[in-house]
């Protein structure tokens, strides 16, 4: 218990180191917070390009800013699970590719991690549509036996608790499974950006 920090304490620590940095790290935590709040606003649309956002600041200022926008958009590297996801991590890798033009590698490597998480989401679809009409097979057999007529159009198996259960299970091997790969070429995509 004595090795936990308190949230005040961690606040000082802070604070305190915040006390001996020199103005060019100061400088530098800034330059890195406008590079990720530039990659925020392109993330949502209010920007079209960070090679252009990138170009507006001095070059002292550059590698920072474009170190912070790398760190930001490696974060919106995930798994998705629905289509705004999926555009999410569509723009993330654009812009990797945009701030990395040089470099042919980061776009082919980019292209694989795009095609991991489109594989993704097609196997997720896939195995959620087939539980569902599993389920829906047994909770037919099973009013069958008990003499009662099961009417499919009433029929939700998402419904029962069971499903539930199974899809988690079902999902959360999967994301263990294509959340490996993904870690795996972010790492990569690190260490070749520099982010």
């Amino acid at each position: 218990m004595a090795g936990i920090k308190s949230t005040m304490d961690l606040v000082m620590e802070r604070a305190a180191r915040m006390g001996m940095a020199t103005p060019d790290e100061m400088q530098q935590e800034e330059n890195l917070k406008k590079g990720m709040q530039s990659t925020a606003e392109y993330l949502n649309g209010q920007k079209n390009s960070l090679t252009e956002t990138l170009g507006e600041y001095d070059q002292a200022q550059q590698t920072a800013i474009r170190k912070g926008m790398l760190a930001s958009l490696m974060r919106n590297l995930f798994l998705p699970r629905d289509e705004d996801g999926t555009k999410r991590i569509g723009l993330a890798v654009q812009g990797i590719v945009d701030l990395n033009r040089d470099t042919e590698d980061i776009a082919a490597l980019c292209k694989e991690l795009q095609t991991i998480t489109s594989q993704y989401g097609e196997h997720r679809k896939q195995l959620y549509e087939q539980l569902k009409e599993q389920m829906r097979i047994q909770i037919e057999q099973l009013l069958a036996r008990k003499g009662m007529k099961a009417d499919t159009m009433k029929i939700d198996p998402t419904t029962e608790p069971r499903f539930k259960e199974e899809w988690s299970r079902l999902e959360m091997d999967l994301e263990t499974q294509y959340g490996q790969a993904l870690e795996q070429f972010k790492a990569q995509l690190k260490e070749w950006t520099g982010a």
